[in-house]
């Protein structure tokens, strides 16, 4: 039995997305819109043969929590994606890096090197980095989250100026999330006893 692919383009502020998703999960997010539809289709069928692909009609279920995720995120709602039903393909240190990328949170940054520790190749940096290009997912993975060894922004399949941008929209927000937390937290009582 072959798999069913659907597709369709959304909108966001920084550029269309080409979203594909398989038995409801999230399999392929691409920057470029119907312009990356055919490269899309082609990783995916070497992924997962025979696959079938068809595009999703409008207000259609299948693209319903894409849609719903990416509106939250750009609104700085949510700036997590782990929670998106998504699958990954690939090898297994591919899906051990993408995997890696949900531990980043929003408003920090990671280097290449910090990952390869994580996934336990402490000397594969830049076997990360070739992985980390490869993200099916970005920004659900958050990719642009990684950087080079001295800080700098390194290579985005979306662009350094989009990583440059998702940085500064995550960092704005999780600020804001923070500071909102420290609101609602319970006042620490304040110790009357004079220090000796």
């Amino acid at each position: 039995m072959s798999t069913q692919v659907t597709y369709a383009v959304l909108d966001s502020p920084i550029d269309p997305f080409l979203a594909m998703v398989a038995d409801g999960e999230l399999v392929v997010l691409s920057f470029g819109g119907a312009r990356s539809l055919r490269a899309a289709k082609a990783w995916y069928g070497r992924q997962v043969p025979g696959a079938e692909f068809a595009e999703a009609p409008p207000g259609a279920r299948s693209m319903a929590p894409v849609r719903a995720w990416l509106r939250d995120y750009f609104a700085g709602r949510e700036l997590e994606g782990a929670a998106l039903p998504h699958r990954f393909h690939g090898t297994e240190f591919q899906r051990a890096v993408w995997n890696a990328l949900f531990e980043v949170p929003a408003g920090e940054t990671r280097t290449y090197g910090e990952i390869a520790r994580r996934v336990k190749h402490p000397d594969g940096a830049r076997a990360v980095g070739a992985a980390v290009g490869q993200n099916p997912i970005p920004i659900v993975a958050p990719c642009h989250r990684i950087v080079g060894a001295n800080g700098s922004l390194t290579g985005f399949g979306g662009g350094l100026p989009r990583k440059r941008w998702l940085l500064a929209h995550e960092s704005r927000w999780a600020d804001s999330h923070a500071a909102a937390d420290a609101r609602t937290r319970p006042a620490r009582q304040l110790s009357l006893l004079e220090p000796r």
